[in-house]
């Protein structure tokens, strides 16, 4: 950053933000994935995963990025903590056929 931007309190972080959400719509358009069935993904990762384990739901991050290899779809899920453990489904028919 030079010292104009300084003065005129210009960031490049808006034009990195900008060329990333290009991207993204770029992605999306390439995989047919719209904005709709991405969320409705997110919903449905938030609902499995947290049987399981406790999550921060309100900062999981599913995107869709694309490089040399393909395309993926990546979730960022921080996780806070473990749910208590249920007896597994194989368990409880172990234990009706004894």
């Amino acid at each position: 950053m030079n010292i104009i931007d300084r003065i005129f309190n210009r960031s490049s972080g808006s034009a990195s933000v900008a060329k990333k959400r290009l991207q993204l719509v770029l992605t999306q358009d390439r995989t047919n994935i719209s904005p709709e069935t991405l969320n409705l993904l997110k919903d449905e990762i938030i609902a499995a995963i947290s049987k399981h384990i406790e999550i921060d739901t309100p900062n999981v991050e599913v995107t869709i990025s694309s490089n040399n290899q393909g395309n993926r779809l990546t979730a960022n899920i921080p996780v806070v903590g473990t749910r208590t453990v249920r007896a597994s489904a194989s368990g409880a028919r172990a234990r009706r056929q004894t």
